[in-house]
């Protein structure tokens, strides 16, 4: 597949973003590759198209597939696997924040809670440390509960919430705004 200079810049570019995601530069090239292409491409297309090692491709081919960014599919008449991504923006961001929930917050939700737990039997922590752990775990799961809240909201309705912007904090009372003094986002 012959990618065009706007293209190489992309998918180059969601590689770099990638890397500083915490994701490995040729998963997220591939994923790139994957949702710009017109058809669906074997793992040979995909090594061709961005020159890199066969056996690259199919290690993040895997990780693709594990975080269900993409997935197989087949071509008649061609008996090679065929690899296409998600296509939908809003479903390819709910997937990824799904498995960043699953993978990295939930983990540490548990921890956070054990250590909750065991610090108030732990006389060796000085309350002032016990209670930032506690805004911890409280910060965590208000936002694991606000996700669980709108994760199966329909895109046009998460759309709407988003477009609306800074229109929210003028529902807000004077107190409860960002930048105010004792609140978050208090400006120095």
């Amino acid at each position: 597949m012959e990618l065009s200079p706007t293209t190489q810049k992309y998918i180059l570019h969601w590689g770099e973003m990638g890397t500083r995601w915490g994701v490995n530069r040729t998963v997220a090239q591939i994923h790139a590759l994957l949702f710009l292409a017109n058809e669906p491409l074997t793992a040979e297309d995909i090594a061709a198209s961005l020159n890199v090692a066969r056996s690259n491709v199919s290690n993040s081919l895997k990780e693709l597939q594990s975080w269900g960014l993409a997935r197989i599919t087949h071509v008649m008449g061609d008996r090679r696997d065929h690899f296409v991504a998600l296509q939908d923006v809003w479903e390819i961001f709910r997937v990824i924040m799904e498995e960043r929930k699953r993978r990295e917050i939930d983990p540490t939700l548990t921890v956070l809670r054990e250590c909750a737990i065991e610090g108030e039997q732990d006389a060796a922590i000085p309350p002032e440390t016990l209670a930032r752990m506690g805004e911890v775990l409280a910060f965590l799961e208000m936002l694991s509960s606000t996700y669980s809240d709108y994760k199966n909201l329909p895109p046009a309705t998460l759309q709407r919430m988003l477009s609306m912007g800074g229109k929210v904090a003028k529902f807000l009372s004077p107190e409860d705004r960002p930048g105010k003094p004792g609140k978050p986002g208090k400006k120095p």
